[in-house]
């Protein structure tokens, strides 16, 4: 009785008190004060949680817009091409750009997998690093050798992405997301247009010459070194650091048991205990997400988009590598200012933005017509390629090319949302990876084949007819299994139509002839 008497008023003190009128009734509740104390530290608690994730956000897309200021990136090849350097066209075209595709597929998945278990900042760094690297060697350099390091230094800027995109989701809560990803890609992608019209101004207006913007850009990426330093640490990631996070956690839960009575203390190890495995199956999230990964290929929508990702990105990227050779090519400018490369690239990411904030607003039936919308726009992307290829104005090839970004660019985020909206979001960003990895194998064996001096080393003309084949080929793909699967569908569904018509008349006869009857308890009319 008198632990009972204890725990009762244990519990009174945790009520709320209620006062009485002289009647017994209840008159008015008022909350202790110790209660109100609690909630008042948990608000502020959590407003200043949230403010320093939205500062930490902040300060990771400033970071972000910074680091895309490199306005001589545009005219890299012009420069390399130029009398400065002096590497002839199939130098640039056969020995310096394909080292671009052999780096980044030799560090794309230890960065991945650095990216998370290091969480993100380390690699940022490396990032930031290998930015400089690049322009350091850009100005410096003047044998092929030195243009190659650049070119694998470009290698590592590429992988690194990952690192970027997927670092604010460590430092903010689920619900917002959609909302910062929208945010840390607008950043960027203003960055990329903000330095394309900056280096165009400087080249066309200001006479600047390559060698001095690039000194312009090696300053930006200096300071986007620096703001690397001082980007916040997250404390948790996808795959490798939950183990810890748990050890801290149980390290804590000790701690408590500490000023625990010991028969509290003893209920409380037990339980303590029997999480061990919970969190032993941390250490092997990673395992598990590959062991899903198979269940991914059996989901028709998942397996589409997944393919699409890996074969539509690798001819995008190869013809983004190669397409300044082909300005060059189809204009040798005897002057600077008349190369617009920085004005198309601007152009180009505009593009690129608008399109893939209108892919938001499209409302189909993905599962029927998504090879269709893939089809068609894979062969305007073909056509777009015949005509750079064949043209001899430059300025069609600036208009096909800022197109053919734009189609590429409309169709990613429609990809981004097939892929994750059924998948958790470590299972997504592996799947991600993985979708990447393969591309970039792809493209590193096109690349080798195709442009490559050890391979049949085309120029650049013959290059981009090969990506027009290749384009074509994808669209007879995507075209033919679109008629299949919209052929069985409309074919099922008269089938169905045809088997509920004969149902319904089948049924309605008896229940037409009933002239007493009950109703069921599925409410159809039965005779009795």
């Amino acid at each position: 009785m008198v632990e009972e008497s204890i725990c009762n008023e244990r519990t009174e003190d945790n009520k709320e008190e209620m006062r009485t009128d002289g009647n017994g009734h209840t008159v008015e509740s008022v909350a202790p004060e110790s209660v109100i104390l609690e909630s008042k530290e948990d608000l502020e608690n959590q407003a200043q949680r949230t403010r320093s994730w939205i500062w930490s956000v902040v300060y990771l897309c400033f970071y972000g817009f910074m680091v895309q200021l490199k306005p001589g990136e545009p005219f890299i090849t012009p420069y390399l091409l130029s009398a400065e350097k002096n590497f002839s066209r199939e130098q640039v075209t056969n020995e310096i750009t394909p080292v671009l595709s052999y780096s980044y597929m030799a560090v794309l998945v230890p960065v991945f997998l650095l990216t998370d278990y290091l969480r993100y900042k380390p690699v940022l760094i490396l990032q930031s690093l290998s930015h400089v690297s690049i322009w350091l060697l850009l100005l410096l350099g003047t044998s092929l050798l030195e243009m190659q390091f650049m070119e694998f230094f470009y290698g590592i800027t590429m992988a690194a992405r990952v690192a970027y995109s997927s670092y604010i989701f460590s430092l903010v809560p689920a619900t917002v997301y959609q909302r910062v990803a929208s945010y840390s890609r607008s950043s960027v992608l203003m960055g990329v247009f903000t330095s394309s019209v900056l280096g165009q101004l400087c080249v066309s207006q200001g006479d600047v010459s390559y060698s001095t913007l690039s000194a312009v850009s090696l300053g930006f990426v200096s300071f986007g070194l620096l703001l690397s330093f001082c980007l916040p640490w997250p404390k948790r990631s996808m795959f490798f650091n939950r183990a810890r996070l748990e050890e801290e956690r149980k390290e804590a839960a000790r701690s408590e048991l500490a000023r625990m009575k010991p028969e509290e203390r003893d209920g409380s190890v037990a339980a303590l205990g029997s999480n061990h495995t919970s969190f032993s199956l941390a250490n092997s999230v990673f395992v598990q997400m590959l062991k899903e990964l198979k269940n991914v290929v059996k989901v028709p929508s998942l397996r589409l988009w997944s393919l699409w990702w890996v074969f539509n990105s690798t001819g995008y990227y190869l013809v983004v590598f190669y397409v300044h050779i082909l300005w060059n090519k189809v204009y040798p400018a005897t002057e600077n200012k008349h190369v617009y490369n920085g004005a198309v690239e601007a152009a180009s990411t505009l593009l690129g933005a608008i399109t893939s904030f209108a892919a938001g607003y499209v409302k189909i039936r993905w599962n029927l017509w998504s090879e269709l919308v893939i089809g068609v726009i894979t062969a305007a992307q073909a056509g777009l390629l015949l005509l750079m290829g064949l043209t001899g104005n430059i300025w069609v090839c600036y208009v096909a090319y800022a197109l053919f970004r734009g189609f590429y660019q409309f169709l990613v985020p429609i990809a981004i949302f097939q892929i994750a909206s059924s998948l958790t979001k470590e299972l997504c960003a592996l799947v991600f990876g993985v979708n990447t990895f393969l591309g970039t194998i792809l493209k590193t064996v096109i690349t080798l084949i195709v442009a490559d001096k050890r391979g049949l080393a085309l120029d650049v003309h013959s290059q981009f007819f090969v990506y027009f084949f290749y384009f074509t080929l994808l669209t007879v793909i995507y075209l033919g299994c679109s008629a299949f699967i919209i052929t069985c569908h409309y074919r099922n569904q008269s089938a169905e139509q045809e088997a509920t018509g004969g149902a319904t008349a089948t049924e309605l006869s008896p229940m037409a002839a009933a002239s007493d009857g009950t109703t069921a308890h599925n409410g159809a009319g039965i005779k009795t």
